[in-house]
């Protein structure tokens, strides 16, 4: 009960600055001190929410999006998952293919979205492609970095025990890189959110990337700050339930955190 509290503590405390500044917007608004065809006041965003959910246009946008991040995270993380062993592992695959992965992270998201268009059209596998190529990088850096910095002597504890190769990666390294995986995990989901935007503009007709484009092409600003909010509070909802999914399979780890956890309660 004492942690339940803590949490909805934990929780209002977050709130606290969001709320200020709804708050403050909409003084501005009811004031007249912003124009509200560049910045409509927070009543007008919620009740431009209302009516798209009314007209059953908001859930079929959300679940398309939705539909798709999920799948280019699942389909990023798989490929990171691989990348990032094989090039943390094995020094001489990393020579050969890390230097040309770094070159491919510094493109920026739009500069991909013609080369996508070309190789695959507007079709659903471009637009999961795409935000999947975002996903991809965090992970595997993060997966790279967590296996590199392993603890030498707990790799030589697997060796006198006569683990080698996968077992070894198995057992020692994913388990010791699990931390560093799981900070990518959630960059990479960040990313993902950030590249559906991009993906969208790929000839979509449904998801809150085309509702933001949308509503830029017929000058509905509500529309825009919508989309925005909308984008901000489910990047936010993932993330968290990725925290928590994290913090069960690290409990195990006596880290600064579970320290002050336990110092709460």
């Amino acid at each position: 009960m004492r942690q339940w509290n803590k949490n909805i503590a934990i929780t209002g405390m977050g709130l606290i600055i969001p709320i200020s500044l709804v708050i403050v917007w909409h003084i501005f608004s009811v004031n007249g001190w912003i124009a509200t065809n560049i910045m409509p006041s927070p009543l007008k965003i919620v009740s431009t929410i209302v009516d798209l959910f009314r007209e059953g246009e908001l859930l079929e946008h959300i679940g398309i999006t939705l539909y798709r991040v999920s799948m280019g995270f699942l389909l990023g993380t798989a490929v990171a998952l691989l990348f990032g062993v094989l090039n943390g592992y094995f020094r001489t695959i990393r020579y050969l293919l890390d230097p040309l992965i770094q070159a491919l992270r510094n493109i920026p998201s739009l500069a991909w979205v013609p080369l996508f268009i070309l190789w695959m059209g507007i079709s659903e596998a471009s637009k999961i492609s795409l935000i999947a190529l975002g996903v991809f990088f965090p992970v595997y850096l993060n997966l790279v970095s967590g296996i590199q910095g392993v603890d030498r002597r707990l790799l030589e504890v697997g060796w006198v025990h006569g683990y080698q190769g996968w077992r070894l990666i198995r057992h020692f390294f994913l388990p010791a890189a699990l931390p560093s995986f799981i900070v990518g995990l959630r960059s990479g989901l960040g990313l993902g959110w950030m590249f559906v935007v991009a993906a969208e503009i790929m000839g979509a007709s449904k998801g809150l990337g085309f509702l933001l484009t949308d509503g830029q092409t017929t000058g509905r600003p509500a529309i825009i700050i919508a989309s925005i909010l909308l984008f901000a509070l489910l990047g936010k909802l993932t993330d968290y339930l990725l925290e928590l999914a994290g913090r069960r399979i690290l409990r195990w780890q006596d880290s600064y955190e579970s320290f002050e956890r336990r110092k709460a309660l």
